[in-house]
């Protein structure tokens, strides 16, 4: 049995088979290309699996060592890769600068961070394994853009009319490149060291040469933009850095922004950090201490049980016990299927996030629902559950050794579960307002309760629905 067959035959122990047979063919069949920086949700897209069974999959798989898992800093103008990592905790930089666009970014999990999977070189040999043996088509496609680019079937031909021409420069070598600059704005660019020079090309077009000289290191420091007319140019290219270079001179016309438009949803870093799976798999290595990472919107949601201090009273230890275990059981798999994760558990209490509002109002109104069946079957009115949900941006970080949340967001969410009463559900307009979340709460036939309030230590009046 080779090693991608004992592999695959563990990953079906614990993903979903569907998704292992079609990840099983892709590894079989699928060029080289498509399996460097898999796009889980193009994939599940592709298929017709579930997303969130995908990417349990697939973080199963890294684990086992089938895939190899990348966090990728992306430029949220031209959808490049400024940077990537194996691990979030190499995304530790407070601003990234995108030389082709000329601008620079705070990282958020949530817009600039996305999560790919690179089949593992003991279960099949690609080319992007080793990245500078691939052509410049390829090293553009594969390591320069991300997995949210949804490049054209005729990407080459669009490349070649963008790229008016481009050398492979080998570590320590020259190279001079001469051709007709057209009025139209222009780009030197290396997708390797990420060293990009402008040139606004105008005026009357000239039969004199003109000249330039750039000097590609692994500093590629962004340079003014230069003034040129149109008419021969004669570039001369040195690379000073210890590894090949793909310089070209791109056109940055309307076929090139056309191409850049085409984008697609990929993975987040949010919505990893608010899975289940990957916070079960990889709970004590995903933020180092002093990482600050952060997220411009997450929902929040807070459980408490009523009185669970009078329960064990009532009904004993042992019993009580077994209660509560079972009301925690009960709703880590809620959280779960709505695409949420349990961030701790606080004595009675859970914290959880999701990625969206609307998922966390439809895990509320299922968790009610089960707390009122698990009465029901023991006729009695043991359980009863205080839920609070608030929505905003937040900080990721490590707190006690586990990757948490800080920030006013996870505070008012705490606050607003303090307001509610058994069964009733509380949450901040934030919440109630968006979309999806009214969508869901009106097919419940639910009409929510406005109410302002302040909230204990919160500065500001909050608006709070009771939903019923």
């Amino acid at each position: 049995m080779t090693d991608d067959q004992k592999f695959l035959a563990v990953l079906r122990q614990s993903a979903d088979p569907d998704t292992v047979d079609a990840m099983e063919t892709l590894i079989r069949a699928a060029p080289d290309r498509e399996l460097n920086r898999i796009n889980a949700l193009a994939f599940a897209a592709r298929t017709g699996l579930d997303e969130d069974r995908v990417i349990g999959a697939f973080l199963h798989a890294a684990r086992l060592g089938l895939f190899e898992m990348s966090w990728n800093v992306l430029c949220p103008g031209c959808g490049g890769v400024l940077e990537s990592g194996l691990s979030l905790k190499s995304v530790n930089q407070s601003e990234y600068s995108c030389a082709l666009c000329a601008a620079g970014y705070e990282p958020t999990l949530d817009e600039m961070v996305e999560v790919t999977f690179t089949v593992s070189p003991r279960v099949r040999k690609i080319a992007a394994h080793d990245p500078d043996t691939l052509p410049m088509h390829e090293y553009v496609r594969q390591i320069f853009w991300s997995s949210g680019i949804d490049l054209p079937d005729d990407y080459e031909r669009r490349l070649d009319e963008i790229v008016l021409d481009a050398v492979e420069l080998p570590a320590g070598e020259r190279a001079i490149l001469s051709l007709q600059l057209p009025a139209q704005f222009v780009i030197v660019f290396d997708p390797v060291t990420h060293a990009a020079q402008f040139i606004d090309v105008k005026g009357e077009p000239t039969r004199e040469r003109q000249n330039l000289t750039l000097v590609l290191n692994e500093s590629h420091p962004q340079n003014d933009a230069l003034v040129m007319q149109p008419g021969p140019l004669r570039i001369t290219l040195e690379n000073r850095t210890n590894r090949r270079v793909l310089p070209a001179v791109w056109v940055a016309g309307d076929e090139l922004h056309h191409m850049l438009e085409r984008r697609r949803p990929f993975l987040t870093a949010k919505r990893l950090l608010t899975n289940q799976t990957f916070r079960d798999l990889y709970r004590t290595d995903t933020l180092d201490i002093d990482q600050r990472l952060k997220i411009t919107s997450l929902t929040f949601l807070f459980t408490d049980l009523k009185g669970s201090t009078e329960l064990y009273e009532r009904v004993g230890d042992l019993v009580a016990y077994d209660l509560v275990r079972e009301h925690f059981r009960v709703l880590h798999e809620i959280v779960a299927a709505e695409a949420g994760a349990v961030v701790k558990t606080i004595g009675d209490a859970v914290m959880a996030t999701f990625p969206t509002p609307d998922h966390a109002i439809s895990a509320a109104l299922r968790m009610r629902d089960a707390m009122r069946s698990l009465n029901e079957e023991r006729g009695s009115e043991d359980l009863l559950l205080k839920i609070g949900i608030h929505e905003g941006p937040c900080l990721a970080v490590t707190l006690n050794d586990r990757q948490d949340y800080f920030g006013q967001t996870v505070n008012i969410a705490s606050r607003v579960q303090g307001l509610a009463v058994s069964r009733a559900i509380f949450a901040t307009d934030a919440v109630v307002e968006n979309p999806q979340a009214s969508q869901i709460i009106q097919l419940q036939g639910l009409q929510p309760t406005l109410q302002k309030t302040a909230l204990r230590g919160i500065n500001d009046e909050f608006l709070v629905y009771e939903i019923p």
